[in-house]
């Protein structure tokens, strides 16, 4: 059995070998980053789930695309994307409505006061980040949250980098208005 934990270490080669191990090592690695970042794109579960698969058989497919196995994560997020753009294409641009988000889980020293308290800021957080527009929302999810770099954001989105700036600058900005909003209320 692989086991990997370093990204540099991941099996990137083995898989494009076929071989099965690594394609596992591959899905549990990318597995939860990948439903993470589809289900606050599309919103709903059942549909991030989907997308998710859909996008770890196309990267089974295409794997012998990939020029550079260290770029197999933002290789894969950027299917991801592409995914959820064919999704809205199909739908017609129509938003998915918010569902209510599943509950996170608190350390059990945590007092039931300061764990309501944590869960409503993060789900308004959440809620507000769901009411930007999608291309600001990728972006903020791509480079603040998973972590990637400019450079692979805009890999990953098709865009060039400074159109990944604007839209991270314009999103931020966005976030910080709508958060004044929430605590002045």
């Amino acid at each position: 059995m692989l086991v990997v934990t370093e990204p540099a270490q991941l099996p990137v080669h083995e898989a494009k070998a076929g071989d099965p191990e690594a394609w596992e090592v591959l899905f549990r690695r990318y597995q939860l980053p990948l439903y993470v970042y589809v289900f606050e794109l599309v919103r709903n579960e059942q549909t991030s789930l989907d997308l998710v698969q859909e996008t770890f058989i196309a990267a089974a497919r295409h794997i012998g695309s990939l020029r550079d196995d260290a770029r197999f994560g933002s290789w894969l997020f950027g299917i991801a994307h592409q995914k959820c753009i064919q999704l809205w294409r199909a739908n017609k641009h129509e938003d998915v409505p918010l569902e209510k988000l599943p509950e996170l889980s608190h350390d059990a020293e945590d007092a039931p006061d300061d764990i309501l308290i944590r869960q409503e800021a993060e789900e308004h957080v959440l809620a507000l980040l769901g009411r930007l527009p999608v291309d600001q929302r990728s972006a903020l999810l791509l480079n603040c949250v998973e972590g990637f770099s400019l450079q692979e954001v805009a890999e990953i989105t098709g865009v060039p980098v400074g159109t990944v700036k604007s839209r991270l600058h314009n999103a931020k900005r966005a976030m910080r208005k709508l958060l004044e909003r929430y605590e002045d209320t």
